[in-house]
């Protein structure tokens, strides 16, 4: 059995051979990866697994991948099979408008603004430490005009067949062979205006400028639906999934009515799009207590979650008593495996019955934080192994 069909598989509620898939949920923390090189990993293997914010558009000499982003993917799989993770390859399909240079906009005595890669800007004072947010990348609708202009010239210049060819098509041959699976990362539709407006801003703009926030949603449907889905058409990746962190602890930031309006519509339009071109599982990345979202979410054709965030108490085991056929991708309590053994033990033993029943590719519920020790992390991936051989053992 390939490492791709053993994930689909493990995924689509079947009950691979030997075991289920062993996979991870993110790409690493540069923090943690930093102390795992401490504590005896080889610099190249944890060096090679980069954050993907770090590596792209700082690097001036790899603008091939300013947007379409296929070779960052190798070296985070690379460090998970140096760890003992089946292979999944990441990659990332990035919006004309979501990426732009480094640079200071004003330096005095007091104070240094900058423009980060998203376009913000922020300012740090000569007292302080810290970088605060100065201005949004829009505030109104006349900025948004001038960044889709923006957005439009850098389509022109970014995304041909050939250069979608060139960044993703080394990724086909070991894909179709079923040497990994693919893993294909975009932004949603309620993460991208508050990325652009900023939280509170976002917040009023569902009441203050809706014209505005369907302009921007409107023109990312029209990307996705044409040159996203030339990459799906490529890659035929096995999973697909969204950001958009809409929830907090105590539930999502946004009423169903709202979501509705500016999220789930455009939902309703693009997933049917993604399932016929051959995209088995869509799945929604969003932290926070988010239940009372999961009817919507499925209407739409959405089919798993991840990370669940068990923290913001998330019950991977009720959810599926509600649900019986929703996947999911991570839930393993991060802070637990800092822990050591006894308590990462603990942490299977509630998950077991959700990965007895299948559609399951446990992981940890965020990046494993700096605060777990290599050993500790070596453990739980040889204790995911182990209760992987009962992947499906319920059906």
């Amino acid at each position: 059995m390939t490492a791709r069909e053993r994930q689909r598989q493990t995924l689509n509620f079947g009950k691979p051979e030997g075991r289920g898939a062993v996979t991870e949920t993110f790409y690493p923390w540069a923090l943690t990866t930093e102390r795992f090189k401490k504590e005896g990993m080889p610099t190249d293997i944890a060096d090679g697994a980069k954050d993907i914010t770090n590596d792209i558009v700082g690097n001036k000499s790899n603008q091939s991948e300013k947007y379409l982003i296929g070779k960052w993917g190798e070296g985070v799989m690379n460090y998970e099979r140096y760890l003992g993770f089946d292979p999944v390859m990441r990659v990332h399909f990035v919006l004309p408008f979501r990426r732009f240079e480094e640079k200071v906009i004003e330096e005095t005595a007091e104070h240094v603004i900058k423009q980060d890669l998203f376009g913000r800007q922020v300012i740090k004072y000569s007292t302080s430490e810290f970088e605060l947010e100065y201005k949004p990348v829009i505030s109104t609708q006349e900025d948004w005009d001038k960044l889709k202009e923006h957005a439009r010239k850098e389509l022109e210049q970014y995304y041909s067949d050939e250069q979608i060819q060139q960044a993703y098509g080394h990724l086909v041959e070991g894909h179709e062979k079923g040497d990994y699976s693919i893993r294909l990362n975009i932004e949603g539709f309620f993460w991208v205006p508050r990325e652009l407006m900023g939280i509170e801003a976002h917040m009023y703009n569902f009441y203050d400028e809706p014209e505005l926030m369907k302009d921007i949603n409107d023109f990312i449907f029209e990307v996705y639906s044409n040159q996203l889905l030339k990459v799906i058409d490529l890659l035929k990746p096995d999973v697909l999934y969204l950001m958009e962190d809409m929830s907090g602890k105590n539930g999502p930031m946004v009423s169903p009515d709202i979501f509705e309006e500016f999220v789930l519509s455009y939902y309703k339009k693009l997933i049917p799009m993604f399932k016929e071109h051959g995209v088995d599982n869509v799945f929604v990345d969003t932290d926070g207590c988010f239940e009372i979202m999961i009817p919507y979410f499925i209407e739409a054709g959405v089919d798993g979650f991840l990370p669940m965030d068990v923290n913001a108490g998330m019950d991977i085991v009720k959810v599926r008593q509600m649900f019986p056929r929703l996947k999911f991708i991570g839930s393993f309590n991060k802070l637990e495996i800092a822990k050591g053994k006894e308590a990462i033990d603990q942490e299977f033993e509630r998950l077991l019955p959700i990965i007895r029943q299948g559609g399951f590719l446990p992981g940890s519920d965020h990046q494993v934080a700096p605060s777990t020790s290599l050993e500790d992390y070596q453990y739980y991936i040889q204790k995911l192994k182990q209760v992987m051989e009962q992947c499906g053992a319920d059906l």
